[in-house]
């Protein structure tokens, strides 16, 4: 049991057949367009979650624990546990926005457009996509540049890193801010409206 499951790319492989066959037992005869709807709906909520948990993980967990780590303990971190966390973290950005931009496309009841523009009935989901819009924004053009220069994954002085650290945990503690009425806007704009 201890090979299966202390292998991640396997105990996900698992989980994904489970799905499978979720899928495929429960839902066979459902299969319609409105099932690949939530279908992608589901790969939506997915991808949030691993974005929005590193997010959390970053700002509850990593950020406020660092100087309390022993300085020949942070080369752990700084160099194989954030990279890892953060690749994770940018691209599952990039996953929700374009499965979240699909949604409402799909299931042609309203449009991207409609939301972006914030026309009634779409106001409140329509902000949560702006804020989801900018903090993947965030992710990509302030967060992930400072921390590759705070992390020495690009080349920078001494200096550069330590300004880059701040700017990027600035913009974190940003997108932690922003996520609060974002997931509110997301969860109220699908049941309340």
């Amino acid at each position: 049991m201890a090979k299966i499951l202390g292998n991640f790319h396997m105990a996900l492989v698992i989980g994904v057949i489970l799905v499978i066959a979720a899928m495929a037992g429960l839902h066979r005869e459902a299969m319609d367009a409105n099932y690949w709807v939530q279908f992608l709906r589901y790969l939506h909520v997915f991808c949030g979650i691993l974005w929005i948990g590193l997010l959390y993980y970053f700002n509850f967990v990593q950020i406020p624990t660092m100087p309390k780590v022993p300085a020949e303990l942070k080369p752990a971190v700084s160099k194989y546990i954030a990279p890892a966390a953060l690749f994770w973290f940018r691209w599952a950005a990039v996953a929700t926005v374009l499965f979240g931009l699909l949604l409402p496309e799909i299931r042609q009841s309203g449009s991207v457009g409609d939301l972006l523009m914030l026309e009634d009935p779409y106001r409140t989901i329509g902000i949560g996509m702006w804020l989801g819009i900018v903090m993947a924004l965030n992710v990509w053009l302030v967060i992930w540049p400072n921390q590759k220069r705070a992390l020495g994954i690009v080349p920078a002085s001494d200096e550069a890193k330590a300004k880059s650290a701040s700017l990027a945990m600035m913009a974190s503690r940003t997108n932690l801010i922003l996520s609060l009425p974002m997931l509110y806007c997301m969860i109220m704009g699908a049941h309340v409206g």
